[in-house]
């Protein structure tokens, strides 16, 4: 079951538009809706609970099929700031590129996001 939605479509799509606009020029609460609309699309396309996918102070969401984890630090993980989460989701960030420039920090057999990301958010 996909986690509960929190944002609206609609404002998360505005928001996403408004960051890819102007992605310096933008008020913190619209980084904010656009990276957890961003992160909400991420647990519909990949339901689960084997990767945690944070992206500090903004949001984070369980996501990847695989085993489930209840207590303590998830075996997988992909930590991000706000700036290259909604890189990657939109698609002018590759995941290679973060990963390699240390702006990711992704652990775990099921930690890499390669084939789920770009997301399909605009459509």
């Amino acid at each position: 079951m996909p986690p509960r939605r929190r944002t609206d479509p609609a404002a998360g799509r505005a928001a996403l538009a408004a960051w890819w606009a102007d992605p310096g020029g933008v008020p913190r609460p619209t980084v904010a809706a656009a990276v957890r609309w961003s992160l909400e699309e991420l647990g519909e396309l990949a339901p689960g609970h084997a990767t945690e996918v944070r992206v500090p102070p903004y949001g984070a969401v369980q996501c990847v099929e695989g085993p489930r984890h209840t207590r303590g630090t998830p075996p997988n993980v992909v930590e991000t700031d706000a700036a290259t989460w909604l890189g990657l989701a939109s698609g002018t960030l590759a995941w290679a590129d973060a990963v390699a420039s240390g702006r990711v920090r992704a652990s775990g057999s099921r930690a890499d996001l390669s084939t789920l990301l770009p997301l399909p958010l605009i459509g």
